[in-house]
């Protein structure tokens, strides 16, 4: 059901490591926040070294939400965290305070305000014939086909992108009809179903690529030196094993493969980093394709973040 949100919600989204934390107090505090983590991992209870969640000194100043809802075992996705937001949005306005949403889960920003619509089907099987495929036959072979069957993605999806080159076929294969009429069918659906934010101010965070790797590597050394180790240790000893879908996150698949012997400790740092790098990437991508962000450098932007926020609040 659509629901309209009257009153002003903040978004400041950005990709791990770049800064968020810092910067989400100083908003907080000066705005009169409350904080909804907009964190896909910051729900388990547990997970705190490698989620790099704020100490409870840090959240005993702001009021902080989604964090540490469920056990690690229970399922906690993108549908539950936008009807958790929505109802969390509604009782901070009738405090009479801002709800302040930030992390870095492109998915969930997307659920929360533009609503879940996934109507393009799924083929596991043909996907794995199309992955032969592109190995035996090249990718031109295939971009071919994607041109002939949906022009209009293949105009949008570069050669070498063949996740999104794959999943153009898959979806006309299985259905006859190209992806952009799906898509046009999920925007078409979300104007009518979406919920309605009528005062919504949504900031992307970015910075210096290699100054957000070192941001990254620094990150990560701090992790494992504050105890990462331990934390995965422990929670396995509680009947957490490395087989469910929070213990293959970001940090613990890796520590998980190196208690299980599968390689030693530095190899488990650098594929740490490695992996957290590549999570950057993919953040990056989901948060481009949230309508209506504004992007500032975290680096330089930081007193034109607060202005635009405090000119925003004012109108």
């Amino acid at each position: 059901m659509k629901e309209i949100v009257e009153g002003p919600v903040l978004v400041i989204a950005g990709p791990t490591a770049i800064g968020k934390t810092a910067l989400s107090f100083e908003v907080a505090s000066r705005f009169d926040c409350e904080i909804i983590s907009l964190d896909s991992m910051q729900v388990y209870r547990g997970m705190d070294i490698g989620t790099a969640k704020a100490t409870d000194e840090e959240r005993a100043k702001v009021p902080h939400h989604l964090i540490d809802v469920c056990t690690p075992d229970e399922q906690y996705d993108a549908a539950r965290f936008a009807a958790d937001g929505l109802r969390l949005v509604r009782e901070i306005h009738e405090r009479g305070r801002l709800p302040f949403i930030t992390g870095g889960s492109g998915l969930y920003l997307k659920a929360l305000i533009e609503g879940l619509f996934n109507d393009a089907p799924i083929d596991i099987k043909l996907r794995g014939v199309l992955r032969r495929r592109l190995e035996e036959e090249g990718r031109e072979k295939l971009y071919e086909e994607l041109q002939q069957y949906d022009p209009e993605t293949a105009q949008r999806v570069h050669i070498r992108d063949t996740q999104r080159l794959l999943r153009g076929l898959e979806i006309y294969l299985v259905s006859g009809i190209p992806w952009s009429e799906y898509l046009r069918r999920q925007q078409e659906r979300r104007r009518k179903e979406g919920n309605d934010f009528r005062r919504l101010l949504q900031i992307g965070l970015t910075c210096d690529r290699e100054k957000l790797y070192k941001r990254i590597n620094q990150r990560c050394r701090m992790m494992l030196q504050g105890g990462l180790e331990q934390e995965v240790r422990s929670l396995r000893e509680k009947g957490c094993g490395p087989e469910l879908k929070s213990m293959q996150s970001i940090g613990y698949r890796q520590m998980n493969a190196f208690l299980d012997g599968k390689y030693d400790y530095a190899e488990m740092e650098r594929l740490l980093a490695r992996d957290t790098r590549r999570y950057a990437k993919r953040q990056y991508t989901w948060f481009h394709q949230v309508d209506g962000l504004q992007w500032f450098d975290v680096a330089i932007d930081r007193q034109q973040i607060l202005k635009t926020i405090a000119l925003w609040l004012e109108k």
